[in-house]
């Protein structure tokens, strides 16, 4: 079950291990989590940017290096397709941006996507010529109809956004997983390096990470931590393991002994 290169759009990443940043304590702590995990994109809510000043200049951003890691603005607090579409185009405009993180979310107790509106979003989005990539729940219906509308990737999350869960979805995202004709990215609810092992040897093509990394102790540690368990569950998988047994099977012959 070797894994086929991660392309997005056109562009190649090496690392299947996405960050969001948000919740860091600072730029230049989230810069340098970044990059102890060798994380080639990063989502960065739209209201954190200042966009009256160039992208290298911004206290969000400015520890990047854009020539590594691609920065996707997400419509983080959009509640309807409006206004997501809304602040992807302000992105563009005003920052050059036209990866998007889309993110409808009306519900504030759990932030779950709006389905309808992330759709209708899309829609928009894509036919402007926008890589959109779209966060819902762990919906293989709209996970296809998503695909059809041009979005780059889907974005199924393993639980609700930011509760450190787990991977609660998982008969859903294999389904998402299974189907799937663009990248599946496992978003929101991961809270331990082997959440993220477990999507990655579940098939999804990567991951993105952000609370767990950004409210932890020793957050560029946990980075790295993360970062070295979706190398190994991609290890793992281009090594070919062996398939589960219904029964029994001794680890030593059970023939030739005592001849």
């Amino acid at each position: 079950m070797k894994m086929k290169p991660l392309t997005i759009a056109g562009r190649k990443f090496d690392s299947r291990f996405f960050i969001g940043t948000g919740k860091f304590a600072s730029g230049r702590q989230m810069a340098a989590a970044v990059a102890a995990a060798g994380s080639q994109l990063v989502t960065v809510a739209l209201r954190r940017v200042d966009l009256e000043r160039p992208a290298e200049d911004d206290p969000v951003i400015a520890h990047l290096d854009s020539e590594k890691v691609v920065v996707v603005p997400n419509t983080s607090g959009a509640r309807t397709a409006e206004e997501a579409v809304r602040i992807a185009r302000l992105a563009r405009q005003a920052g050059g941006y036209h990866w998007v993180k889309l993110e409808v979310t009306p519900d504030h107790n759990y932030l779950l996507p709006d389905p309808a509106e992330t759709l209708k979003a899309t829609e928009t989005l894509a036919a402007e010529g926008f890589v959109v990539m779209p966060y819902i729940n762990a919906d293989p219906v709209l996970a296809w109809r998503l695909e059809e509308a041009g979005a780059a990737t889907v974005m199924p999350l393993a639980a609700p956004i930011g509760t450190n869960r787990g991977l609660e979805s998982i008969a859903m995202l294999k389904i998402i997983i299974a189907q799937a004709r663009v990248p599946v990215v496992v978003d929101a609810g991961l809270g331990l390096p082997s959440h993220a092992a477990a999507a990655i040897e579940l098939g999804a093509d990567a991951i993105l990470v952000n609370t767990a990394i950004a409210t932890a102790g020793d957050p560029v540690a946990m980075a790295r931590a993360f970062a070295m368990a979706v190398q190994a569950a991609e290890t793992a998988l281009d090594a070919d393991p062996g398939g589960e047994q219904e029964m029994a099977a001794a680890s030593s012959p059970l023939t030739g002994f005592l001849q």
